[in-house]
């Protein structure tokens, strides 16, 4: 599994997301924001120590029922997940540490 580059226009739904099981990062976020463009450099540099980890990239905004069953009010927001769970959280994430440290909660690089 790599990086998406694309956020999907379509969102899946809540118990979807909930029974995937595995090593999953959601990202929400839009391509327009700059916030979430700026954390796409990060981000890659984490993801690339962490190849095994599904990326899930939802386009958010208004309405958008994903987001909001996950409480997510700033982009980017990242959640990670393990096995259906949330295990970390990171909203606005700065630089790669603190992304490869919420990877490492849910993904044993092998």
């Amino acid at each position: 599994m790599a990086m998406n580059d694309t956020y999907a226009a379509n969102e899946p739904p809540r118990e979807e997301i909930d029974a995937l099981m595995g090593a999953t990062l959601v990202e929400f976020g839009a391509p327009w924001c700059g916030f979430c463009r700026t954390a796409q450099g990060p981000l890659a540099a984490a993801m690339a120590q962490h190849p095994g980890v599904r990326h899930i990239k939802i386009e958010d905004g208004k309405g958008r029922r994903l987001g909001r069953s996950f409480g997510v009010r700033l982009w980017p927001t990242l959640v990670f997940i393990k096995d259906g769970a949330e295990v970390a959280r990171l909203v606005r994430p700065a630089d790669a540490g603190a992304i490869v440290q919420a990877l490492g909660q849910i993904h044993t690089v092998g």
